[in-house]
């Protein structure tokens, strides 16, 4: 392993992951959040079908994910040396085309042909971001190895997703629903093709201005064995952990943006109560951008992380056996018990990346791809329990996506559900973080310290 000689890191490669990090997140954030409210109400399907297709789509996923996620270890694209970026390159573009194709209004198709679209678009977009974020989280590894630039990655990607999360898709409920709160299925499209063109533009920026620094040389006689890793994988606790915690993480993102669009239109009546929402954490953010890494440095990134996890879940159990009528009082509420997401949100990526380093520590081989795509799939099969649950659980409540209203039974239990899975969320990544991760603060400064000589030899 080398060093290219670049300009050491600084401000420009942060900047380049911030936009690196709202590429994906245009696409990847916008299917997550609206994809199912775009095929309940406008395009009628049943939520019963959409929960089966979700399944589905993780099933082929896991087998899509590691052999996707392995070509950055396996070949080197280009004469330009880096590893991750010729893979981005090639496959933005069918992921920006994918959110294009998949909020497109197909509703006076015929019902079979309607049900092969949402599939095929939403394989094509599962496949696409697959091939850009498995090279794109793996680049951490290769800007720098220090533990302090790393955790400044993971800020950035992490404000490259709430730029996209709480700033861009807050616009969303007021294009997607009209003064009578019913759906428009022209404001989903036009944030979709918006969505792919800030997506290609934001990856460009991440090409110009982050730095693959550190250099593997690729044998090519050399044979890879996924396997092998794949069973190194499962006995690395800290990946494991990290793996655990980040399902509820996803569970949290995915489940409460879904619940939530259900709730604020059905328990609140207010549809565009979510936009408030979703403004709302902005300034939560900016409080706690400055401080994170330093008291992460100071206290360690696992005390730091569970200290506001353990408010977070207290917070969250508030919200869930205390019903508020009031909609401004229960975003006020949220907000608060969501500093706990925010502070996981900005260090989960040099969790990941210590998790890598444990790999190499133990193994003396960096698989940062294959590695990353074992971590990604976690992400995956939160997102989709979050989805399958949200999708499984209307149906079996009895929600009906043609009726005007929904019964008041039908109702509370949204409530319920739009409540009891951000705690349920928070419980799993605490048992992740606090029981099945094992890398203290002083460990860490080990791992780091003896791959550094290791490298330099």
């Amino acid at each position: 392993m080398e060093r290219k000689q670049e300009k050491p890191f600084g401000a420009s490669d942060q900047f380049g992951f911030w936009f690196g990090d709202m590429a994906g997140s245009f696409v990847n954030l916008y299917f997550d959040g609206f994809f199912l409210l775009f095929c309940t109400y406008v395009l009628k399907v049943n939520p019963a079908f959409m929960a089966s297709m979700f399944l589905v789509a993780r099933l082929f996923d896991a087998f899509n994910d590691p052999v996707i996620g392995s070509f950055p270890d396996r070949w080197q694209l280009g004469k330009s040396g880096d590893k991750f970026k010729p893979y981005i390159k090639i496959a933005m573009w069918p992921l920006a085309l994918s959110a294009v194709l998949g909020f497109a209004n197909v509703s006076s198709w015929p019902d079979m042909l309607k049900h092969v679209w949402i599939v095929f678009t939403y394989i094509l977009y599962g496949v696409s971001y697959t091939g850009t974020s498995m090279p794109f989280g793996s680049m951490a590894s290769v800007v720098s190895d220090k533990a302090e630039d790393r955790t400044k990655l993971s800020r950035a990607r992490a404000f490259g997703g709430m730029t996209v999360g709480f700033g861009y898709l807050s616009l969303v409920p007021s294009l997607i629903w009209d003064k009578e709160n019913k759906p428009v299925a022209s404001g989903y499209f036009i944030f979709a093709v918006i969505s792919a063109v800030l997506c290609i533009v934001c990856y460009n920026v991440l090409f110009k201005f982050t730095k693959e620094r550190i250099k593997t040389e690729h044998k090519p006689n050399e044979k890879f064995d996924y396997l092998k890793v794949l069973q190194e994988a499962f006995k690395n606790r800290a990946l494991l952990g990290i793996m655990f915690a980040s399902i509820g993480s996803l569970i949290f993102i995915t489940g409460n943006s879904q619940f939530g669009g259900f709730m604020y239109k059905e328990f609140y009546n207010a549809p565009k109560a979510l936009r408030m929402a979703t403004l709302g954490s902005i300034p939560m953010f900016f409080i706690l951008f400055p401080v994170v890494p330093k008291l992460a440095g100071k206290f360690g990134k696992r005390n730091f992380l569970l200290g506001a996890l353990y408010f977070n879940v207290i917070v969250s159990a508030f919200l869930f056996f205390v019903p508020i009528q009031n909609v401004n009082a229960y975003i006020l509420v949220y907000i608060i018990s969501s500093i706990g997401q925010t502070v996981f949100i900005m260090l989960v990526w040099a969790f990941v990346t210590d998790a890598i380093d444990y790999h190499q520590y133990m193994t003396g081989k960096r698989n940062d791809g294959s590695l990353y795509s074992i971590y990604t799939f976690s992400r995956k099969i939160g997102s989709t329990l979050a989805s399958v649950g949200v999708s499984g659980i209307l149906a079996a409540i009895g929600f009906i996506s043609s009726a005007p209203s929904q019964s008041a039974q039908v109702v509370a239990n949204i409530r319920r559900l739009g409540t009891g899975v951000p705690l349920l969320a928070v419980i799993l990544e605490i048992i992740g973080i606090a029981f099945i991760w094992n890398l203290t603060k002083e460990k860490t400064e080990e791992i780091q310290k003896a791959l550094r000589e290791r490298n330099a030899v």
